[in-house]
């Protein structure tokens, strides 16, 4: 396949999102190969409570330089703490005429700010000094501006929303919960109590950032998405989701909230507490989309209990007020000898249709939109959407890998237009959020994808050192 080019490394730690819980994995069935695994990470004491930074007390502006009045300057010394904002990840932009940037570098840096868990408004006046192509991504890699262009001198002010979590949580009876986390979980982004931005892209630069707590009559519909590694926040470079390109495709006004874990089963989202942190919080006017079925398939006789707790899962979320839909999973990459895909996951998608039949609830078909889109590639065509690479095509990728069940970004990004497109086209007597989707972004045709020759996200730098092709069998905390 076409080997992507190698770009700079940037070591800094963050665990490792990928896939891994005995006995369900992600990796492919049955086409790819089993990955070479880290050892083992041994039992330990499981980490302290979080510590919640105290609520914003409104919206906050941070300026490049001198501070306007009521804002707060950012300089080369303005560096992240638990208490302030600032420059995370090792990261600092050069600071002069009032523009953050890494013009003449192209490397991204990153700003951080300690905040409790909830939805934030981010309001960023881009541009500087140079023409510049800007992308913005949150969190662990979560998608929320793509290349927006400016020219030089000028400046494009864009907004959009992020959500913020954090392990624990308060039961409907009071007493507090906690999410058991794998291992490369503690530590990463996606659970920190900081909101934390990545500006990358070409000659990346901004003047100034306004973040604002949707609190209150600011409150909006969340969107919260309960998966596997297929919809994860995939935190290291190749790998991707279509969960995480999702947030890209909505205007401000709601606020996408990524549950989805490496590993997990609807068994195992519902044991580790993920499905309990989501309850506890989501309420009417919220949207929960949920897609398993890769690790299901491998659990004995894991069908049945698939169907009830699925079934659950949607009459515990309707009860609260909030919106259910169903997402059947995507094919994996996987041919018969006339070009058709094989369906390698049972009767997974299908008892999935039927539990939203039964219960009145929308669905988006992934499963046949994918089916759809990877014949429509080739088998050729559809290997540049997962993560087939050589050695040496990214740093970290230290070894051949030929992966048939997990993305890259071209691939995720892909799968996340289908959604949008599945958004667009649920019935008008369901409650959907086609409003809340961006009109600039053109409708997409499963059958007519885009060309994988035309297609690039700007690279984030690796957060682990090592090869990031080999899968670690984490313990959970």
């Amino acid at each position: 396949m076409r080997v992507l080019p190698c770009f700079f490394a940037l070591a800094f730690t963050v665990s490792l999102c990928a896939i891994a819980q005995a006995p369900a994995t992600d990796s492919a069935a049955p086409a790819a190969p089993p990955r070479a695994a880290r050892p083992p990470v041994m039992p330990s004491t499981p980490p302290p409570p979080t510590v919640v930074p105290p609520a914003l007390p409104g919206p906050v502006t941070y300026t490049c330089g001198p501070a306007r009045k009521g804002a707060t300057a950012l300089m080369p010394t303005t560096l992240i703490s638990g208490t302030s904002a600032g420059w995370d990840l090792k990261t600092v932009p050069s600071i002069a005429g009032g523009v953050c940037s890494a013009s003449g570098t192209d490397k991204p840096f990153f700003f951080s700010i300690p905040v409790p868990p909830g939805n934030y408004r981010i309001r960023v006046d881009l541009g500087g000094r140079d023409a510049s192509t800007v992308t913005v991504r949150a969190e662990a890699r979560r998608l929320m501006l793509e290349k927006v262009p400016v020219a030089a001198g000028k400046s494009a002010t864009r907004s959009f929303d992020v959500n913020v979590r954090i392990p624990e949580f308060t039961k409907p009876d009071g007493t507090q919960g906690r999410v058991r986390l794998k291992q490369r979980e503690i530590g990463n982004l996606d659970w920190d109590p900081k909101l934390t931005l990545e500006f990358n892209g070409v000659n990346p630069a901004f003047r100034s950032l306004t973040i604002e707590p949707l609190v209150g009559d600011k409150a909006e519909p969340t969107l919260y998405l309960a998966g596997d590694s297929t919809m994860v926040d995939q935190d290291v470079e190749p790998w991707a989701s279509w969960g995480q390109q999702l947030p890209r495709f909505f205007l401000p006004g709601v606020a996408v909230a990524n549950h989805a874990e490496s590993g997990e089963s609807a068994i195992s989202f519902l044991g580790e507490q993920r499905f309990a942190e989501i309850i506890s919080i989501i309420k009417p006017g919220d949207y929960f989309f949920v897609q398993f079925a890769h690790n299901d398939q491998k659990v004995p006789n894991g069908l049945p209990r698939y169907i009830e707790i699925m079934t659950d899962f949607v009459n515990q979320v309707r009860a609260k007020g909030a919106t259910p839909i169903i997402v059947t999973s995507m094919n994996r990459d996987s041919f018969d000898a006339d070009g058709h895909i094989n369906d390698t996951l049972g009767g997974y998608p299908q008892a999935s249709r039927q539990i939203a039949k039964d219960t009145n609830t929308a669905l988006i078909d992934l499963n046949d939109m994918s089916k759809t889109m990877f014949e429509a590639m080739g088998p050729a065509g559809a290997d540049h959407a997962f993560m087939k690479f050589k050695a040496g095509s990214y740093p970290g990728v230290q070894r051949d890998i030929s992966d048939s069940t997990h993305f890259n970004n071209f691939g995720a990004y892909e799968l996340a237009r289908c959604i949008v497109h599945g958004i667009r086209q649920l019935p008008a007597d369901k409650p959907s959020l086609a409003t809340h989707l961006d009109p600039k972004v053109p409708d997409m045709d499963p059958a007519h994808p885009d060309a994988f020759a035309d297609f690039h996200l700007p690279y984030s730098p690796p957060q682990v050192q090592g090869d990031v092709t080999a899968i670690p069998q984490a313990n959970l905390k």
